[in-house]
């Protein structure tokens, strides 16, 4: 028996040879590194397509939630807008006989009187004699009456000859002189001092201005901020 087992030999070269099932060679590690790699760009790319589907959706949502807001503000300050107008009164700003222009009210008196008394008249109704600060208050007073009608205005010069001023302390730039005027009575101020200015409404021309004796009787005209 030990003959035999002395006669095999033990060839080590035929068991090294022998290709092993269980080896993993580089080419095989390789392999699963570039697999590992295009499923991890593949999943990037899904995450990121997922979150810019998610901002659209956000994006879209918004812009429905604004323009309903919008619509719902609107909704709001027409409701207010009406609530606010139901509110004022549904009488003329103006008071009965009282024409109104831009900002203001303004009344042509019935009786004729002396500057003063005209200006006294306007304060007791809660007004003064007109002020004229614009061409547009110019010729809506121009046409205030169709028949040629002179009536006072606040404008005069009894503080200072020749420096003409309104009776809120306006000093004159704005003028609307007639011809000649203002004159002083011509040259016969020794008989009287023409200090307090009118306007004939009716009149064609704008320049319808003139200065006459504060004593003098006419019609006046009143003038009410709103």
């Amino acid at each position: 028996m030990e003959e035999i087992y002395l006669n095999v030999k033990y060839d080590k070269s035929e068991v090294s040879s022998r290709p092993s099932r269980s080896h993993t060679g580089p080419r095989s590690s390789e392999n699963r590194s570039h697999g590992a790699v295009v499923l991890s760009l593949g999943l990037l790319s899904v995450f990121l397509l997922a979150g810019l589907i998610g901002l659209f959706v956000h994006y879209l949502h918004s812009v429905r939630r604004s323009a309903a807001e919008l619509s719902a503000l609107k909704a709001d300050l027409t409701e207010e807008r009406d609530r606010l107008i139901s509110l004022v009164p549904a009488e003329r700003p103006c008071p009965a006989g009282w024409r109104m222009f831009s900002c203001a009210c303004y009344l042509i008196s019935e009786e004729s009187g002396s500057w003063d008394k005209g200006r006294l008249d306007c304060r007791d109704r809660g007004a003064d004699l007109v002020v004229i600060s614009s061409t547009d208050e110019q010729r809506f007073l121009s046409n205030f009456t169709e028949t040629e009608t002179p009536a006072w205005i606040g404008l005069t010069d009894r503080v200072q000859e020749k420096t003409w001023m309104w009776i809120d302390g306006a000093r004159l730039s704005l003028k609307f002189w007639r011809k000649t005027q203002p004159d002083n009575g011509g040259g016969h101020g020794e008989l009287w001092d023409e200090d307090c200015a009118h306007i004939t409404s009716g009149e064609k021309s704008s320049k319808n201005w003139s200065d006459l004796s504060c004593g003098v009787s006419l019609r006046w005209i009143c003038e009410k901020k709103l």
